[in-house]
């Protein structure tokens, strides 16, 4: 008769090893330092968002505003869009930032946006350019009124600079 002798472990492993840990440890910590600059400017991207929305509302009120304009008989000096009476210069939204302008039609919230004249004087040869810029950035647009010489064409709005 053979005898074996066999040693019966009593062992039964209910947790995690320190090794295992560590190395879960180790592998969120690689993960996030890949992940983490992808997702940490998001304030940038918002602040573009933002000011690009805004230069869509000036284009589509400008546009607005236009066709408001020409259907009151194409010659008012301003024209009433949603209870806002707004200044028109060429048939367009005025940049005078001393009058209800294009900023006002499109909605833009003085909290949120300055809208100044930058330059120009509103007479022939020297249109008003308004400048849109989100507060406290240097983000923005400008949005130039017709050269008001007898004959109106569409107001300049330029591409984003400064974001």
């Amino acid at each position: 008769m053979v005898i074996t002798n066999t040693i019966k472990s009593n062992y039964n492993q209910v947790g995690f090893t320190l090794i295992e840990l560590i190395m879960v440890i180790v592998i969120l910590g690689i993960l996030s330092a890949v992940a983490l600059p992808k997702f940490a400017d998001f304030s940038s991207d918002a602040e573009t968002s933002s000011i690009e929305g805004a230069r869509g509302a000036v284009k589509s009120s400008s546009a607005i505003a236009h066709a408001q304009y020409l259907a009151d008989g194409g010659s008012p000096a301003s024209v009433v869009l949603e209870d806002i009476t707004v200044v028109m210069v060429g048939g367009y939204p005025s940049a005078n930032a001393a009058v209800v302008n294009i900023c006002d039609a499109a909605g833009l919230d003085s909290a949120d946006y300055t809208c100044t004249t930058a330059s120009g004087d509103g007479t022939a040869n020297s249109p008003r350019v308004m400048s849109i810029v989100l507060n406290g950035k240097t983000c923005g647009f400008t949005y130039t009124e017709p050269d008001f010489d007898g004959d109106p064409a569409a107001p300049a709005i330029s591409a984003l600079s400064g974001c």
